[in-house]
């Protein structure tokens, strides 16, 4: 037999053949620990989005996410499937922001995220801002599975839309939800509905003058009150500087097992700034482990 002949590609199954022709695109992948260091065992991605590189940083290995399309446009389905096995360490992030293009009267762009966070395991989703356009409208759905001390942390900044181009609270909607699971209980539950339209975003008690928001979320059976103690201490420090415009930020502690840091400013680096100071310090202080910076 000659080695050298090429092997016949595998047939797809129907299920990757149903989600190939739809407008739902797909990346699931793996993590296990082996030796003391976090690998990548598992992948599976329709296009355009893909993890474009990894990263090992002392056994925590980090995955950058690309997506090869101009953004999110209407009828578009993006479904994110994180498995991080006992013990791994795991940090998510992606190249650029997710771009939510116009949407007409019809469906929406819809992204869900599922995390399945195994005993003792840290997983990390830290991507760059979510910025809609006019008329867009999205739907954001995450769900988290812990496990005995497993830690999940996730960081997010919503933009009001292209600033420089006159759009600020044009879009149609935003429906952001997150569920978190420790083990079969449901510990947290939070929707997010904006709809600027029909809203008065600019009312005392609510958005006031801002126009970004941003939340750093922890779960872990491993939360206590020392969580709070860190994040709030960096909260207290002035992190912006001389003429800056001030973010206003604050930090508690969830009915179980939770840590909620949410801050409101004019910029998303801003936002981005202070939600990686608190993360920074909770990696450091709560779980020994030292600065994580990846270059995109």
């Amino acid at each position: 037999m000659n080695s050298s002949m090429p092997k016949a590609l595998p047939i797809p199954t129907k299920q990757q053949r149903e989600e190939k022709a739809s407008r739902t695109s797909f990346l699931r992948a793996e993590f296990e620990q082996r030796g003391g260091t976090t690998v990548m065992t598992g992948k599976y991605q329709t296009a355009p989005i893909k993890i474009a590189k990894t990263f090992d940083y002392s056994g925590e290995l980090a995955a950058i996410v690309m997506d090869a399309s101009p953004g999110m446009l209407e009828g578009d389905t993006y479904r994110f499937d994180w498995r991080a096995g006992p013990g791994t360490s795991v940090y998510v992030t992606n190249q650029s922001y997710t771009k939510v293009h116009p949407c007409g009267d019809g469906s929406g762009a819809v992204m869900q995220q599922r995390f399945k966070v195994e005993d003792g395991a840290l997983m990390q989703s830290m991507m760059e801002p979510i910025m809609l356009y006019r008329d867009a409208d999205l739907m954001n759905d995450s769900e988290v599975q812990l496990g005995c001390g497993a830690v999940w942390m996730q960081a997010e900044v919503l933009s009001p839309g292209r600033l420089l181009r006159g759009e600020s609270f044009l879009y149609r909607k935003l429906d952001n939800r997150l569920k978190v699971y420790h083990g079969d209980e449901l510990v947290f539950y939070q929707r997010q509905l904006i709809e600027p339209g029909l809203q008065q975003l600019e009312a005392p008690g609510a958005w006031e003058g801002q126009t970004h928001f941003g939340t750093l979320y922890a779960f872990s059976d491993r939360i206590n009150p020392g969580w709070l103690a860190t994040a709030r201490e960096v909260l207290d420090k002035p992190l912006q500087a001389a003429g800056e415009h001030p973010v206003l930020a604050g930090a508690s502690l969830t009915s179980k097992h939770g840590l909620a840091v949410l801050a409101a400013g004019r910029t998303a680096w801003q936002l981005q700034k202070t939600l990686r100071a608190v993360w920074t310090a909770l990696r450091q202080e709560q779980l020994q482990a030292p600065p994580l910076r990846v270059l995109q």
